[in-house]
Parts: C-alpha cells; sequence; structure tokens
C-alpha cells in the first residue's frame, strides 16, 4: 500500500511537471502569438511622423515676417493714449511657415499666423470683423502682390480670445533658377496711419487694456 501511494504521488508529480511544462510551452507560445501581432500592427500602422522628402527644394524658402508697423491693432476713443480710451485691440504674434518648389515650379508657402485679441471698455458689442493683408515683396524692392482677408472674432463675453488663421500663398517664378529668397512674405493688420504711428512711436497697451492694469505709454 505503501510502494503504491508512493508510486501514484511520483506519478502525480510528472503529471504536475508535465501539465507545467505544457502550460509553460503554451504561454510562451501565447505570448510570441502576440508579439508577432503587435509586429504586425506596427508595420501596418502609418508612422507617427512622415518621412523626410525625398528630393529638397530648389532652394531657400521665402524671408516670412510681421510689419512692425502694422504688427498691432489699437482703437483709441477720440485719439486718446489712455486705458480708458481703449476699444477693440489685436496683436499679431508670430507666424510659422513652410514651403515647396521643384524645378520650376511656382513656390508654394503654407502659414499659420497667431492673433491675440481684446476689448478694451470703449469697445462696442462681442464681436468684431478685423482686416489683415498679407504682402509678396522682391527681397527689400517693390511690393509684388498684396491681398486684404477678414477675421471675424467672436470673443463670447471674454475681453480676450486667440485666433490662428492658416493661409497659403503661391510665388510664380520666372525660371528654375529664382530662387524663394528673392522674395519676402509680409504680415500686418489693416490700422490707420494714426494706429501705424502708434505703433511706430513704441507706444502699446495690453490686449484687454481697461479691464484689467494696462501697460502705460512709453515715453
Amino acid at each position: 500500500m505503501r510502494l503504491a501511494t508512493v508510486a501514484l504521488a511520483a506519478l502525480a508529480v510528472l503529471a504536475s511537471a508535465g501539465a507545467a511544462s505544457a502550460q509553460s510551452s503554451q504561454s510562451q507560445r501565447d505570448r510570441q502569438g502576440q508579439q508577432q501581432g503587435r509586429e504586425d500592427e506596427d508595420e501596418a500602422r502609418p508612422p507617427r511622423i512622415a518621412p523626410l522628402r525625398a528630393r529638397p527644394n530648389a532652394g531657400p524658402c521665402p524671408f516670412v515676417k510681421v510689419l512692425y508697423d502694422a504688427a498691432r491693432y489699437v482703437e483709441l476713443d477720440g485719439g486718446r493714449a489712455a486705458a480708458s480710451a481703449v476699444g477693440y485691440t489685436g496683436e499679431i504674434q508670430g507666424v510659422t511657415a513652410g514651403c515647396r518648389y521643384l524645378n520650376d515650379d511656382p513656390i508654394e508657402v503654407q502659414m499659420n499666423i497667431l492673433f491675440d485679441l481684446g476689448r478694451g471698455p470703449m469697445a462696442q458689442g462681442d464681436q468684431r470683423t478685423y482686416r489683415y493683408w498679407i504682402a509678396v515683396t522682391e527681397r527689400n524692392e517693390a511690393v509684388l502682390a498684396k491681398e486684404y482677408f477678414d477675421l471675424p472674432v467672436n470673443f463670447d463675453g471674454s475681453s480676450t480670445t486667440s485666433v490662428t488663421e492658416a493661409q497659403s500663398v503661391v510665388i510664380p517664378r520666372a525660371s528654375a533658377t529664382t530662387s524663394g529668397g528673392n522674395f519676402e512674405i509680409l504680415v500686418g493688420f489693416e490700422v490707420t496711419p494714426e494706429m501705424a504711428e502708434f505703433n511706430r512711436s513704441g507706444s502699446r497697451f495690453r490686449i484687454n487694456a481697461g479691464t484689467t492694469a494696462a501697460t502705460p505709454p512709453a515715453p
């Protein structure tokens, strides 16, 4: 009886070992299958970062900048440079751009323009349509083309808001040897001569001047 018991115990141990081995083999096969599935999924999934273009541009991109005189928009009731006289305001915070051209193709420029906008105590209403322009010039030379755009804004009860505008510019080239470095792209608000002079003087208010502490005009 004792021998039988020992024999049964030995069989039980062997059976357990066999089951454990089988379970281990199955687990390994499962892991391999899961890993293969992930690899197949990774191959099917598009890359998070697009590969670099196989061919570079034919030359550099045009220089893109905000014209200082038209970078800010400040309405002043009666022309008074005081926080209590401020109506609608705006500032072009920055422009990001990239371009594409090959052979004798025209230069295609994609731009994103960031506007910070506000309304002071003299602003009437919750909505305002600003106006801005994009101009293409020969580098430090004459304007070749200029186009105006409307920027409708709804403040939704707030004193400030931000808007990003996407725009594209196409610049024809005289020949395949004409480089994008020959051109500039300028961006600015449509401003009055008084606004332009205010900007040139260095005077400025915060976007929400009059609703919070304002930055006084520079001397």
